[in-house]
């Protein structure tokens, strides 16, 4: 039974179409998060993000989208387990940060605090809150659904038939973690571009076992949902320890 609309039955889940979708999306978003971070400008970011989102809709029939985990988890369990998962994970990452390089270009939340611009300054607390509302909303919404969507979803299965659920997660992941290179490892700084070898590496070891965690809670649930609850705490709690702990909260 063929899992893609009739007009794409021609492509199968393999690894050639796996590593096509890797680059395919990986090369765009790579250049898009560069040139925000240089630009201050998300929006070809978030275009990326909103075609992750609806590739399944245009390729993958509804037997194709349960497929890939488009459906409601298999164990409720992993509802309840992803968002704190994500959360204490990311304030793992931001304690590994604060350890290692403090308040210095090198600690990956400062240097990612960095894109975090508002169109007027807040004036009180409130004001400040709403700005973190908004920084929150949009980092839960774009990047989980659409990366979680594409590697935990259509990347993944096109290994997992061949190598398994286990490899493919490897593979999936680490897929994930390199492409967050362009949010900090590869950094535009006073000016010019320069690469922080040894926080790089440290970095994309964390946004591997961070993905591996998404994946957990995807295979665990057998949805896709789960990976995308789990990423969304990441970001939230990123989004926290950047406005009240790196940046300086309006009073």
């Amino acid at each position: 039974m063929s899992l893609f609309r009739s007009l794409f039955a021609s492509l199968k889940f393999n690894p050639a179409f796996g590593f096509f979708l890797i680059f395919f999306f990986g090369i765009p978003r790579f250049a898009a998060v560069l040139w925000a971070n240089q630009a201050a400008d998300y929006r070809y970011v978030s275009l990326v993000f909103v075609a992750m989102w609806i590739l399944p809709l245009i390729l993958l029939n509804r037997s194709g989208r349960h497929e890939i985990g488009l459906k409601r988890p298999a164990k409720n369990l992993w509802i309840y387990l992803a968002l704190p998962l994500g959360i204490l994970f990311s304030a793992f990452v931001w304690f590994a940060g604060e350890r290692l390089y403090g308040a210095e270009i090198s600690n990956w939340y400062v240097y990612i605090s960095q894109s975090y611009v508002f169109p007027t300054a807040p004036t009180d607390a409130q004001e400040y809150f709403m700005y973190f509302l908004i920084f929150a909303g949009t980092s839960m919404v774009f990047s989980p659904i659409g990366e979680e969507i594409l590697y935990r979803g259509m990347i993944h299965r096109c290994f997992s038939e061949k190598y398994g659920v286990k490899k493919a997660s490897y593979i999936d992941n680490w897929a994930f973690a390199l492409t967050h290179l362009a949010h900090f490892g590869i950094i535009f700084n006073a000016g010019q571009w320069e690469v922080l070898w040894v926080p790089a590496l440290i970095w994309v070891a964390l946004m591997s076992r961070a993905a591996r965690i998404f994946s957990g809670c995807r295979n665990g649930s057998g949805s896709v949902w789960t990976a995308v609850i789990a990423h969304a705490g990441f970001n939230l709690a990123m989004t926290y320890f950047i406005f009240y702990h790196i940046m300086t909260p309006v009073s």
